[in-house]
């Protein structure tokens, strides 16, 4: 009688490596209101209209979409528009109709009403820990997905999962920065 047992699967240092990362940028984010009140993760203390707990709403929404569109390609990534409107009218604030997804990512800069500090933080804890699940069974970081249309995306541009890691990585640094300030200009007090 031949036993098989199956050995867990272990990340490659790339993976790891890109993983820590994240886990670092992460940590220096909500480090950023830690202390702070639910009251206060909503205001807006700059001329800016970011405000801590909306920062860390965006890049957890914005790590949660760009991970479904490692799984599902760029039909995780929907911008269509209503008919009738045109980027142009949407850029110039004109449009008859803003697009449902715009809505929510316009939300996901802000603390709306009944949402508190934990709740924030919780969803993205669940968000980093489906991304670490989602990378670990990947079985290559090579792989690609065609880029979703918009007027942001290069044309005919593919992108690989280490491209949206990267990303992801980069973005969450850059707005760990921008909630460091915001944290600074509540209360005085600095996360880094």
């Amino acid at each position: 009688m031949t036993t098989t047992t199956t050995s867990p699967v272990i990340p490659d240092v790339e993976r790891r490596d890109l993983l820590a990362a994240l886990a670092t940028a992460r940590a220096g984010l909500t480090r950023t209101v830690q202390g702070l009140s639910d009251e206060q993760i909503g205001e807006r203390p700059t001329v800016s209209a970011l405000c801590p707990g909306g920062v860390i709403k965006h890049v957890a929404a914005m790590e949660e979409s760009w991970l479904r569109f490692v799984l599902d390609g760029p039909s995780a990534m929907n911008f269509d528009l209503p008919d009738g409107v045109t980027w142009d009218d949407l850029m110039a604030g004109t449009a008859r109709e803003v697009p449902q997804w715009l809505v929510e990512h316009q939300n996901d800069f802000a603390v709306l009403p009944g949402e508190t500090l934990a709740g924030i933080l919780a969803r993205y804890e669940r968000v980093a820990a489906r991304t670490e699940e989602i990378v670990a069974a990947l079985p290559d970081l090579s792989a690609t997905h065609p880029m979703p249309e918009a007027p942001w995306s290069e044309p005919g541009g593919e992108w690989s999962v280490r491209a949206v890691l990267m990303h992801v990585l980069a973005e969450t640094a850059q707005h760990a920065g921008h909630a460091d300030i915001l944290r600074e200009s509540l209360d005085g007090q600095r996360s880094s």
